[in-house]
């Protein structure tokens, strides 16, 4: 007996390509929330209900509603946007947001806090300056990532254009998102519209592409469904070697779910890589698990059938095999901070955006500074994979009218941090994630600030460890990729991992379970004490504390849930 199908691919079946009753709901003035249903399909349109729940009580003492606004992600493909991009999302959260913009974990712009009213007005206004959210969420592939300060400078023209080459490709042929926001006109009478690579019910789950170029690994590459590492040999990219069944999302004591790192599939050359990222795609369409959303990734379809069995799917498709992986190696998974010469003799400026939140601070104007470099610079903005900001492309000519606007608002202030701290990453959570168990974007600061007393005290102010943390356990900032990984477990509480490879290469092992947050410091700062203490030269602290056992490496198969330790 078959199982039946998550209530979610009925409502995409009978969305009529992901229109179902938007117009009705977005309409209706006596709510500010819209349905259920539909808020399942505004998801592929980047756009997520959401409500103020740190008002929650109030209201409902007050028998309100929640106070319900809605939160817009933008697709970047491969995190580069223009200085008239840059302003006009200024201005659109100004108007029409929270006043904040925030730069997130995959390269894109998120706005918080826009009223249904004015949801249409926000979506126009990005399309006016050549963007959009379409597909941002929901089960397609979302915002495709790449590097966007590469050490091999010169190649980067070409994995951004293959980033674009693969968002427009795999981006969902449907018309409902012009004909819902942009007012755009159905044709009628014609042919039932077609989803050529998605089909009715779009993707079991979400898809995420990414592109790295070693040495760096800031794109995490082994947290993501597909994978493309770029191999170069003197200044020219000769190919990609293709990974497959990252993932980091899971659930707390279900041993069932679990981080998953990706594996090299094969290689292929550059004008293959379309090709393959579709038949991969139609792959997991055709054979993703629609019953159990939890089990839905690409990442649980390669761990049930097996590596072999899907690259022969794949190659099938094809119509010719893949050759073997070629060799490649990652250093970090880090920014490169501070003035770095690219190709052209231009000049990229990377900042440090804790937390990549853009706004102004009591003892930082931050959005105020970068909005007077906007309106000057002739450049582009990047958006970094770890929620930093590049200002890039900037000439000799310019940079000291750039460095001066940069000293005017202290904008290279935080490159002064502690390693701890420019090497630290949170998701949004609390009080917007209606998923969140836990504080992360408003405490991490907090915490770090704790954890700099101890690493100062142990001579460890510049050494970078990873830190990541996140108010549940769905992995928006990838924390069991972090050195240091702190996962919402309960109001005030996470569990800890240990042991993350700082190449992106090892996941980390549980360490303990729901942890006060009074008490990570206490936690963490004898193993810290004892890393400066005992290190080998060169030994990173995730690398330590594997060898030292303080954490024992997690091994596929094993309850990634029970804390390892000797």
């Amino acid at each position: 007996m078959e199982k039946p199908l998550h209530k979610n691919e009925n409502i995409k079946a009978e969305s009529n390509n992901l229109r179902g009753t938007l117009v009705e709901s977005l309409n209706d003035p006596t709510r500010g929330d819209i349905s259920a249903d539909d808020s399942q399909l505004t998801k592929f349109h980047g756009i997520y209900l959401q409500d103020d729940r740190d008002e929650r009580s109030e209201r409902r003492k007050k028998k309100l509603d929640k106070a319900y606004s809605f939160m817009l992600r933008v697709r970047v493909p491969g995190g580069i946007t223009t200085p008239e991009q840059w302003l006009q999302m200024d201005s659109l959260a100004d108007r029409y947001g929270n006043g904040t913009m925030k730069l997130t974990t995959r390269q894109a712009y998120q706005l918080h806090g826009v009223l249904k009213h004015n949801l249409k007005k926000t979506v126009q206004g990005i399309d006016a300056v050549m963007m959009d959210t379409l597909a941002a969420c929901g089960d397609v592939n979302r915002n495709v990532m790449c590097n966007p300060n590469p050490h091999a400078s010169e190649v980067h023209e070409e994995v951004l254009q293959l980033a674009q080459a693969l968002s427009d490709h795999l981006t969902p042929a449907t018309r409902a998102y012009h004909e819902i926001w942009l007012d755009e006109e159905r044709v009628a009478g014609g042919e039932e519209e077609i989803e050529p690579i998605y089909g009715k019910t779009y993707l079991p789950r979400k898809f995420k592409i990414v592109i790295a170029v070693p040495p760096s690994n800031d794109v995490d590459i082994f947290a993501h469904d597909l994978g493309l590492i770029a191999i170069v040999s003197n200044g020219e990219i000769t190919g990609y070697n293709i990974t497959v069944g990252g993932g980091m999302g899971m659930s707390h004591n279900k041993p069932e779910t679990h981080p998953c790192l990706a594996q090299v599939l094969g290689y292929c050359t550059p004008d293959q890589v379309v090709d393959i990222a579709e038949k991969i795609v139609t792959v997991q369409r055709d054979f993703g698990d629609r019953t159990n959303r939890a089990h839905a990734r690409l990442k649980y379809t390669i761990k049930d059938r097996g590596l072999d069995w899907f690259r022969k799917e794949v190659e099938s498709r094809l119509g010719y095999p893949l050759d073997e992986g070629k060799p490649f190696s990652f250093e970090d998974t880090g920014d490169r901070y501070g003035w770095v010469k690219g190709v052209d003799n231009k000049w990229h400026l990377t900042l440090f955006i804790q937390n990549g939140r853009i706004k102004d601070y009591q003892d930082l104007p931050l959005r105020t500074g970068l909005r007077e470099i906007a309106k000057i610079h002739k450049g582009d903005f990047r958006l970094t994979c770890n929620q930093n900001l590049i200002i890039g492309s900037i000439s000799d000519e310019a940079k000291p009218v750039i460095e001066n606007l940069i000293q005017e608002y202290g904008l290279s202030a935080g490159l002064s941090s502690s390693g701890l701290r420019l090497n630290s990453m949170a998701c949004v959570a609390l009080p917007t994630c209606g998923l969140s168990l836990a504080e992360s974007e408003r405490y991490l600061p907090d915490l770090i600030t704790e954890l700099e007393e101890v690493v100062e005290a142990a001579g460890l102010r510049d050494d970078a460890i990873v830190i990541r943390m996140t108010g549940c356990p769905n992995g928006c900032a990838r924390p069991y990729l972090g050195e240091v990984g702190l996962v919402g477990k309960a109001p005030g509480k996470y569990n800890i991992y240990l042991g993350a490879g700082f190449d992106g290469a090892r996941l980390n092992r549980l360490y303990k379970i729901s942890v006060k947050s009074e008490e990570i410091r206490s936690e963490l700062e004898p193993i810290i004490q004892r890393y400066a203490k005992e290190r080998s030269d060169g030994e990173r602290f995730g690398n330590f504390c594997v060898r030292t056992g303080i954490v024992t490496p997690w091994q596929p198969g094993e309850n990634y849930h029970e804390p390892m330790v000797n």
